[in-house]
């Protein structure tokens, strides 16, 4: 069955329902499949530097088979690996430059707050303590926490593809790819945070459980046994870890998914990706004198 998601138009604005939906079609689909290249992907992140680097060629993998799924050009998992193996570094440089990115970001709203907090002391220490100054401090602390979840959540949006490009697109490197996913949701920036929130939603349910589960084998029986054995808190960190990474393992591919969903719906929009257009029209023969 195609999983193409033909239920509205490429160039209707992007439907956050439509994308999601898309998305855990996908996800459901190759439920089996994905779920196995993400838990090879998460247990490669143990391993620094080139682990690293396979981790995030394995999430890539993900999405690239999705998008195949999507276009009608399905893939075999060797053949899209061996695509996305040639730009394994590259794919570890995109997420280092995302990082900085948002790093930036972090940074100035930390000299930001320092410059804040020795204003404040500074203005307390000449004028003397004031409930009207406090309050005011107090709401420029609230401001400035909401402008940063506000630009931390339009760059996330910017740069949420930023690694589909570079495993879909043939000319592209570790910086064109971010530049790629900065110019497709140009125009899509709080659509894209909007498919942001419903996933995190939809996912949250899972991560708390798994949370949950792992806090209870972590220490549930450490304080059973109370200490007096170690092998047993040894034991229970390793069962604990190892329920965090199949977590993990299961909500990766749904976020891959998603963004294959996503960088379909927003290239059909701009682009007109997949647009059939009509053969053009036999010439009627000449009649003949």
């Amino acid at each position: 069955m195609s999983l193409r998601p033909s239920s509205y138009s490429p160039f209707q604005p992007l439907s956050v329902g439509n994308v999601v939906t898309v998305g855990l079609r996908l996800y459901r689909s190759h439920l089996k499949q994905y779920f196995l290249l993400s838990l090879r992907a998460s247990l490669w992140f143990l391993v620094p530097i080139y682990g690293w680097a396979k981790f995030f060629a394995l999430s890539a993998l993900i999405a690239r088979l999705g998008f195949q799924e999507l276009i009608n050009q399905p893939e075999t998992v060797s053949t899209a690996r061996t695509y996305i193996n040639r730009r394994m570094w590259d794919f570890l440089a995109c997420a280092v430059l995302v990082a900085i990115a948002l790093g930036v970001v972090v940074g100035i709203f930390v000299v930001a707050v320092l410059v804040l907090v020795l204003m404040g002391a500074a203005i307390t220490a000449a004028v003397g303590p004031n409930l009207a100054l406090i309050v005011s401090f107090v709401l420029l602390g609230f401001v400035a926490a909401m402008v940063l979840i506000l630009g931390l959540m339009w760059i996330g949006s910017r740069v949420m593809l930023a690694e589909i490009p570079l495993a879909i697109e043939a000319e592209t490197d570790a910086v064109k790819t971010i530049r790629r996913s900065w110019e497709l949701t140009q125009s899509s920036v709080w659509r894209v945070m909007g498919i942001i929130g419903v996933a995190a939603l939809i996912t949250l349910p899972l991560q708390m459980i798994v949370q949950i589960i792992a806090t209870l084998v972590q220490y549930g029986p450490a304080v059973i046994a109370r200490g007096e054995s170690g092998m047993v808190v040894v034991l229970s960190f390793l069962a604990s870890y190892i329920i965090g990474v199949l977590g993990s393992a299961l909500v990766l591919p749904f976020w891959q998914s998603l963004k294959a969903a996503l960088y379909y719906d927003l290239r059909c929009r701009r682009e007109g990706l997949g647009l059939e257009l009509p053969p053009p029209p036999e010439s009627s023969p000449r009649p003949q004198e």
